[in-house]
């Protein structure tokens, strides 16, 4: 298992975080929606599978680092959604189940492909979780919500990185 790769700055405390369902319902795309932390590892995982058999294992390591990143992303996301009232279930918007769906996930198998659909998602996530604080008023979980935030900053910059590197060997 990988070391998670994040920015060297502390979470914020998730104590004193109470129920607000309107928070609840702003930030569960981000846990159970189809292009969440969830789809983020299991893409990464998958993509790291291929360039590890494509024999581009400094990659692969970077892509396994990246999804334990996304997985504390989703441990702090579920532990504040029980915080908030909410079941930290895999799915949209409860009570009106939309569960989880793979149908996120990119199968992209050319390791090009791969990259740039990594930093897309990337970017996807930055922007969800900078529309998220803009709609949010409680400022605890404004501030988690840009830490995690400032993680997927680092993921894109890193990723287009990875995709340097690979053009210049081919």
């Amino acid at each position: 298992m990988g070391k998670p790769l994040i920015v060297d700055l502390p979470y914020p405390d998730l104590s004193g975080i109470e129920k607000d369902p309107v928070s609840a319902g702003i930030i569960r795309p981000a846990y159970g929606g189809g292009h969440g932390e969830i789809t983020a590892i299991l893409q990464y995982v998958y993509h790291s599978l291929f360039f590890d058999c494509y024999g581009e294992s400094d990659i692969s390591n970077v892509l396994i680092d990246i999804s334990v990143a996304e997985m504390k992303h989703l441990d702090i996301l579920g532990e504040m959604l029980l915080k908030l009232g909410s079941d930290p279930v895999y799915a949209v918007c409860p009570p009106f189940y939309e569960f989880y769906s793979t149908e996120g996930i990119s199968y992209s198998k050319s390791p090009q492909n791969m990259l740039l659909d990594d930093i897309a998602g990337e970017m996807k996530a930055s922007s969800m979780y900078g529309e998220m604080a803009e709609k949010l008023c409680n400022e605890k979980v404004i501030a988690v919500i840009k830490r995690i935030r400032m993680d997927e900053e680092l993921h894109i910059a890193i990723l287009k990185e990875q995709l340097k590197k690979l053009k210049n060997r081919s």
